[in-house]
């Protein structure tokens, strides 16, 4: 005998995962992760006995509550459910899957639904900032279908316009977390490399291409095949992880912070792409991401910006807001608001559009083994919507 959960199954972007209404959780945050990694088939590369598909980018749980009193914003939580570990990290935000929560708050009436389009504000709890998404509604619904098309997704949607509020600092409290624009970093068997450091959306480190012995253009299953690289990029990552403050050692970065700081490959787009700034790739949780992580691209837009950095060194200069970069999957343009501060930088705002979609609503089972002992007093408050399996 057990208990079942409601939960809804969305795309967001170009990542994919679980919705649950946060009364229909227990309160016990040890139950709820071991929920959460036995819903997605966690620890497995292939993780074949859940819902989960072997990739990070569809491995993930949003946890999603409404407002505490009128006028203040819905709250959402995200986590990135490790595939090969038994652990969910709750370090920053995915921006992906903040393109579904407008769209799951006003379908589970979370907020006020206004035809034509309802402007959903979203505070996330990861990282403390507020997101905006303006969503297309028909008749008290979310709409899903439209003309908008973002690489990495077949066919199109509704476009929700989402607008990240001041996302600089949204991890390490910093914009810069190092106060530099660039950083000399020493890798065992690469030697001394210049990385930046920025944290916007979520912390990120960038390294140039050609330093790594890339044309930046290698496909994502080559960069997974490569074990020295591999190996290289989380070396890059752990020290930029210790030097943000985020772990004390370099090594601990792999198994307490896997999910950030995110390390891009950033390179020079070829003479023939004029209407591109830059080439980047973006590794997740150790692999290379088959598209790219918005709040990496918030990273990777904002460096731009910043001169000095060595994203703003590869990339073509243009004028206004607009960054333009090349993926594995495509393009993404993201906009930034920046202004000079009087201790540097400040990001106002990052913008850009993605699409979502409801892919499946029910309930999925939790089974006896989880209902054991204490942690199975925090059932008690799982809800109406929590009904008993047999």
């Amino acid at each position: 005998m057990g208990v079942r959960i409601r939960s809804v199954f969305m795309r967001g972007g170009t990542s994919k995962g679980l919705f649950f209404r946060e009364k229909d959780l227990p309160k016990d945050p040890a139950l709820r992760d071991s929920i959460f990694l036995r819903v997605m088939g966690s620890p497995d590369p292939r993780q074949i006995d859940g819902l989960g598909s072997g990739f990070s980018s569809a491995s993930k749980v949003a946890v999603v509550a409404p407002p505490e009193k009128p006028g203040q914003p819905i709250r959402y939580t995200f986590g990135q459910v490790s595939v090969t570990t038994r652990l969910v990290d709750y370090r920053g935000n995915c921006g992906n899957l903040s393109a579904a929560v407008g769209p799951f708050a006003i379908d589970e009436g979370m907020v006020e639904a206004v035809d034509p389009v309802t402007t959903v504000e979203i505070l996330n709890t990861n990282t403390g900032k507020i997101i905006f998404a303006e969503v297309p509604v028909r008749e008290g619904r979310a709409v899903v279908e439209g003309d908008c098309s973002i690489s990495g997704v077949r066919g199109t949607g509704a476009p929700i316009p989402l607008r990240f509020e001041d996302p600089g600092g949204a991890v390490t409290g910093s914009l810069l977390p190092t106060g530099h624009r660039v950083d000399r970093i020493s890798v065992p068997g690469r030697g001394d490399l210049e990385v930046s450091i920025v944290d916007a959306g979520n912390p990120t480190v960038f390294v140039r291409a050609e330093d790594l012995g890339l044309s930046g253009g290698e496909p994502p299953e080559q960069i997974d095949a490569d074990a020295g690289l591999l190996s290289t990029l989380e070396g890059i990552r752990g020290l930029a992880a210790e030097r943000c403050g985020l772990v004390s050692d370099a090594a601990e970065a792999a198994h307490r912070s896997p999910a950030v700081p995110k390390v891009a490959i950033i390179s020079a787009p070829s003479a023939s792409a004029e209407e591109v700034h830059l080439s980047a790739t973006i590794l997740s949780m150790g692999k290379a991401h088959r598209a790219y992580a918005l709040t990496g691209a918030i990273a990777t837009a904002v460096a731009a910006k910043i001169e000095g950095t060595v994203v703003h060194a590869v990339s073509r200069k243009g004028e206004g807001p607009d960054v333009i970069f090349r993926h594995p999957s495509g393009r993404m343009t993201v906009q930034v608001e920046l202004e000079d501060g009087r201790e540097g930088p400040r990001v106002r705002w990052v913008g850009t559009v993605r699409t979502a979609r409801r892919l499946m609503e029910g309930f999925v089972p939790v089974p006896d083994e989880l209902l054991k002992g204490q942690a199975a007093a925090g059932l008690s408050a799982v809800g109406a919507s929590a009904e008993p399996h047999s």
